[in-house]
This record gives structure tokens, sequence and C-alpha cells, in this order.
């Protein structure tokens, strides 16, 4: 299976092939100029601009990293899902728990303590966390500091809520629910409050929204027919770019072969000009 990660420039439209890899590679994260932060094999890897060099990122004992995974802010710590490296059951993606580890690499440090979490988003600060988790037989979206504790609740739907992330004010918190029939793209505060959808699809599947570090544009993965409450791998999708001043959707690329490990994560340059994703062989 080949892997491309793809850089694409959102008001030309150009893209261009920045690695090619014979893995599967999900998720990038870009980390300023210096290089893109994906998962592969339930390893994390640092792709270098400079010379294309994939270098393996210690992560310690959490070997079964999954693409939920994120760079802070300040640029100081890197943050990872991982799932229980002893459990080779199918459903060991279950005990999926959230963890904080230096840029450089090193052991890492468990934030949640219970199984089901699966990080996304963190606020401007860098004092809040932000995730998906199974909880009472169903999918919400909690805040927990970065310190772990208590967490606390911010979505409660029998539906899945997912792919939350914060705006770079803070203000909002934007992530993709079905509370609609359909999965759609919303915003609530970051208290949880005032919970809005914002895209009408109504026919296609819309997941994980970024936004761009100065806040002015949305880009998010679209699924061209209806996956009801999934994000699989291997299905023809696109990416559309949302103006956060106008509401205007433009779709930013053709259909291509992607899903699940595409756009997981913010991917946004830091000139908020650029975005890095990732398509499939078919």
């Amino acid at each position: 299976m080949q892997s491309y990660i793809e850089i694409i420039d959102i008001h030309s439209k150009k893209r261009e092939i920045f690695h090619t890899d014979s893995e599967i590679v999900e998720a990038p994260n870009w980390y300023k100029n210096e290089f893109l932060l994906v998962n592969s094999g339930g390893l994390l890897y640092k792709i270098f601009f400079a010379d294309g060099r994939k270098e393996q990122v210690n992560t310690g004992t959490a070997i079964r990293c999954n693409n939920d995974h994120g760079i802070t802010w300040d640029g100081r710590e890197i943050i990872i899902s991982s799932h229980d490296s002893h459990n080779s059951t199918p459903l060991a993606w279950q005990t999926s728990k959230i963890y904080m580890l230096p840029i450089e690499g090193g052991e890492p440090r468990l934030v949640t303590t219970a199984n089901g979490s699966f990080w996304h988003g963190i606020s401007p600060d860098d004092t809040t966390l932000i995730y998906t988790a199974l909880r009472n037989e169903q999918w919400d979206i909690y805040a927990i500091s970065r310190n772990g504790g208590a967490e606390t609740q911010l979505t409660n739907s029998p539906v899945q809520d997912d792919g939350s992330e914060f705006s770079p004010c803070g203000t909002y918190i934007y992530y993709n629910s079905y509370k609609s029939g359909f999965m759609e793209i919303w915003r609530m505060r970051a208290d949880g409050s005032e919970q809005t959808q914002i895209t009408h699809d109504a026919t296609y599947s819309n997941w994980f929204p970024h936004l761009s570090p100065d806040g002015s544009n949305m880009v998010y993965i679209c699924y061209l027919e209806d996956q009801q409450q999934a994000h699989p791998f291997g299905k023809r999708v696109c990416l559309k770019l949302m103006d956060t001043n106008t509401g205007e959707i433009t779709q930013l690329t053709d259909e291509f072969y992607g899903g699940q490990g595409t756009l997981n994560v913010n991917s946004w340059s830091p000139c908020a000009t650029k975005l890095a994703f990732v398509r499939y062989q078919e």
C-alpha cells in the first residue's frame, strides 16, 4: 500500500507530493517549518522538510499510537493517543489513553486514566485537552487539564460526537456530530454551550474540522457517500474549505482515495496558506 503525503496551497490549489511511503502513514501535523509528524505501524515519525529524512520518535512504552496525535501550541510537547501494547484482541483500540511527551521524544506522561480516550485538540494556552471518549456506551467530547484529574463532559448525545478542535482564539470548539442524522460539522463554546450545526450537506459525511492558525479558514474531509457514523479507510473523499468569516464553502481538492488517516489532525502550515494530507493508492 503506497501512501502519498501531499501539500496543497489553499489559494492556487497547487498540490505537490512531499513524501511517498510503502507503508500506511497517517495524520500529518505540521511543526514550524521543520517537519511533519505522522504515525505508522503504532509508532510516530518526523519527516523533515530540509532533506525528506524520516526519523522515528522515541515514545517510550507507548508503541501502539493511533492517528490522534498533535503538538502543543508552544511547540514543546507531543500529545498522543495509544492503546495497551499487551492487548492483542480486536477491541484493543478501546484501551486507548492520552499521553504527553517532549517534542524531542521520551517516556510519555499519562493524562487520562480511563480507557477509550482519543485526543483531538488543546486550548491555545496549552492548559486544556479535548478528546472523544467512549463513556456509558456512547461517544462524547470531554475536556481535561493537561495535568490530568477529573474530566468534564462537553457533549451528551446517543450518537457520535468526534473530531473536536479549539479555534485559535479559544472561544469555540469545532467538531463533527451525527445529531442531524448525517455527519456534519458543528461548533460550540468552549464550555459546551451553544451547540450549532454549521454544515448542511445531508448526503455526504463531513469529518475532522481543522482551523487555520489565523482562524480565517477551516478545512475538513468530506466522504462523497454517506458513511453514517463511521470514518473508514479506503473511500472516495475530497477536502473542503470554509471561510469562517463568510461561511462560504469551496471544494479544495478533486476526489481521491482516502478517509481514515487522511486528515485526522490539524495539518496547517504556520503561515496558514498550506496544509498537508494523505492519499493512498487504490
